[in-house]
């Protein structure tokens, strides 16, 4: 699946008067970063990437275009994603990040705007905030290859002109291929069956007792 980078603003960061933390110099626990898109149509996003600055929690809002006849609403779609394992150690604290919309708790298409809550519950860490922030939107598919269906019946055009020597044919790949499978269940079910040395139609072959049954 390719990628393709959207052009963003990303806005200043703005603390919140509200938050786990308060130092000596006034700073609150949580920051809240905007990031628009000016010039480009509502759009699925596919990835977020950027770099941790000691920011040990994230959650993502995202602004989604639903119709014309209704406003734009914001939606929760991550909620306090942990940056960093342990608040209180450096662990995690200067790490590249990517984050995937399968990881996203709602749908990421037709994105107008993104916001980011940053959070700090540990005092150790006056600063932290989120660097080189990248946003990617899904690109064209790329186009699958057909496989020749060995397992099934090809049709004319699939068909091989030659077939090589010691290759399968296809025609009797599938039928093949269930008899194995039923005589696979067979000798599984049977506890007789486990000891046969010889299986036909006919009769078997009975390694334990040397004798033909």
């Amino acid at each position: 699946m390719s990628r393709i980078l959207v052009p963003c603003h990303v806005k200043g960061t703005v603390a919140l008067q509200v938050g786990d933390v308060r130092t000596s110099q006034g700073r609150p626990g949580v920051l809240v970063i905007d990031v628009t898109f000016p010039s480009v149509a509502p759009f699925e996003l596919q990835e977020i990437t950027f770099k941790n600055y000691y920011t040990a929690f994230l959650s993502i809002r995202v602004r989604q275009h639903t119709s014309a006849h209704t406003p734009a609403k914001w939606v929760t779609c991550l909620r306090d994603y942990c940056l960093m394992p342990d608040p209180h150690s450096e662990e995690g604290a200067q790490e590249y990040v990517s984050l995937f919309k399968h990881q996203m708790l709602c749908d990421m298409a037709r994105v107008l705007e993104l916001r980011l809550i940053l959070r700090q519950p540990s005092p150790l860490w006056l600063s932290f905030t989120v660097e080189e922030l990248q946003i990617y939107q899904q690109g064209p598919k790329s186009p699958s290859m057909t496989f020749p269906k060995w397992l099934s019946h090809p049709v004319p055009c699939e068909q091989p002109a030659l077939l090589c020597e010691g290759l399968p044919d296809p025609s009797r790949v599938s039928s093949e291929v269930q008899q194995m499978w039923a005589l696979t269940e067979m000798i599984r079910a049977s506890h007789t069956s486990a000891r046969i040395g010889r299986f036909d139609v006919d009769g078997c072959y009975d390694l334990n007792l040397l004798s033909y049954t």
